[in-house]
């Protein structure tokens, strides 16, 4: 006979589970990143649904020897494929990974949520926002990224100098974001590159050590979009 009383708990745990997920999925789709309210609800939701049937839907009980931490054991692996997925390459930039992480540990709150643990439900979840906004925003306080994004408009005599170009910008610690190159005429190329520096002073030298590489020539600079 159904215990309906243990089947609205377990409803709850699902609830609760997704909506934790939904809200840690809402800070992610509010910055634009590649997993959102969404994708987080579905794993938070997924994992308290593998963690009840684990615990309530496969028979366990004295002597059984079903081991319930089983399927729970499984997701922590297992959600390793979706936060590969959730990890870019942008230019020789890699973005993602922490939206990877926050599928990880979102998966561990639906955890939470599906064996009944409320509080440290949660509390991870609080604890996932507080490190995906505020100290996001301290750090990037502290690391003084008050240089604007800037696209570099340069014209190289051959492609091998695009690496060249690149390797200036790595070594005064400025990001490239992404590298478009047009063929304009023989022997001739139109690069552009958008940048990204914590220093504007790092732009200026750099600008100038391109300036010096020969078969290089500095265009223009221009703010990005």
């Amino acid at each position: 006979m159904i215990d309906v009383a243990v089947q609205l708990e377990l409803a709850a745990r699902l609830i609760v589970a997704a909506g934790l997920g939904a809200i840690i999925g809402l800070e992610r789709e509010i910055h634009g990143h590649p997993a959102g309210i969404r994708t987080h609800m579905l794993v938070a939701l997924g994992s308290a649904i593998f963690t009840v049937l684990s615990i309530h839907g496969f028979g366990q009980g004295p002597g059984s020897g079903i081991d319930p931490t089983r399927i729970a054991a499984q997701i922590v692996s297992g959600i390793g494929f979706l936060g590969a997925g959730a990890i870019l390459k942008d230019g020789i930039v890699i973005r993602g990974l922490t939206t990877a992480a926050s599928l990880w540990a979102t998966a561990a709150v639906g955890l939470g949520a599906g064996a009944g643990e409320y509080a440290v439900a949660i509390v991870g979840a609080t604890i996932i926002l507080v490190s995906l906004w505020p100290i996001n925003a301290l750090v990037e306080r502290f690391r003084g990224t008050t240089a604007p994004d800037l696209t570099i408009r340069l014209q190289v005599d051959k492609v091998e100098l695009v690496g060249r170009a690149s390797d200036v910008l790595i070594d005064r610690r400025i990001e490239i974001g992404g590298i478009t190159t047009n063929r304009i005429g023989k022997g001739a190329y139109q690069v552009d590159l958008s940048v990204h520096a914590r220093r504007t002073a790092a732009v200026t030298e750099a600008i100038e050590a391109l300036s010096k590489i020969e078969g290089v020539d500095v265009i223009s600079t221009g703010h990005g979009d």
